[in-house]
């Protein structure tokens, strides 16, 4: 969003070549969608570095110099020895020349697929998550029950949310919400994953669970929540401790990468996406 934000910004002040990527086969550096803009004396965004974004940002500065275009259509770029490049993959770029009457449909067009997060709990990982988070394809909604907690302003795109009790908020999530909850208690924590697991009982539409903590903490809610009426089965929906496996530091900044990585890798399952 922070690219499309400088894109149409400097649409105000002159035209700009559209670089986007049309289609791929095999290894490429970047997917279908991808984009760069390319103005006269500077560039925004990426469509992944290397000879063949050498090569787009000259041919589209070719044509906003006004010289003819190196051909109709989207052009081809083959990843290999001609490129300099090894991926062995195959990208069509398409070229578009832009002016500020453009700008209009420029952010329907252009804004990226964001899936959509709920974060429940306003501490230090908290904090840390938040701003890790941002700038990912994800639209994220940042809830506590206590005020004053988020930060002023919050980062760019986050949506923060009162909610006493804190449970209240999770009816209302968007289908396809990756839950991750660390609040700051335990009992609020318990309230939390008992409210996503009513939920996933009657519409199934939570892909992903997370809860901060150890494996200690998580037999003690299984008990606790057995208790609740919820069975093994239903348990296994949530996933504590949360964070891809292998990075043991405790700082909230370490603990944020992991966790974000873990939601990443989520994405695969192809559920959730929302247009941001």
């Amino acid at each position: 969003m922070e690219h499309l934000r400088l894109l149409l910004e400097g649409l105000a002040a002159g035209p700009v070549c559209l670089v986007r990527v049309e289609s791929t086969q095999g290894s490429v550096p970047r997917e279908s969608g991808t984009w760069m803009a390319v103005f006269a004396d500077r560039l925004v965004g990426t469509i992944g570095g290397g000879h063949l974004e050498h090569q787009a940002i000259a041919e589209a500065r070719r044509r906003l110099s006004g010289m003819p275009a190196s051909g109709a259509g989207p052009l081809r770029f083959a990843l290999g020895p001609a490129l300099g490049q090894c991926c062995g993959g195959v990208v069509h770029l398409a070229f578009e020349l832009l002016t500020a009457a453009d700008a209009p449909t420029l952010a329907e067009r252009l804004a990226p697929r964001r899936h959509p997060v709920a974060l429940f709990g306003g501490g230090h990982v908290g904090h840390a998550l938040a701003r890790v988070l941002a700038p990912l394809p994800f639209a994220l909604t940042w809830i506590d029950s206590r005020d004053g907690i988020f930060p002023q302003p919050a980062p760019s795109g986050v949506a923060c949310e009162h909610s006493d009790p804190v449970q209240m908020a999770v009816p209302g999530l968007a289908p396809g919400t990756r839950v991750l909850i660390m609040s700051f208690s335990h009992a609020e924590d318990l309230d939390v994953v008992a409210a996503c697991l009513r939920r996933q009982r009657e519409r199934q539409d939570l892909p992903f669970i997370g809860l901060i903590g150890s494996k200690t903490k998580w037999a003690t809610f299984s008990n606790r929540l057995h208790g609740r009426g919820f069975a093994q089965e239903e348990l296994a929906h949530v996933t504590c401790p949360i964070g891809i496996p292998g990075i043991t530091g405790k700082e909230p900044e370490v603990i944020a990468v992991a966790v974000a990585a873990q939601v990443l890798r989520t994405l695969g399952d192809g559920g959730g996406a929302t247009s941001g």
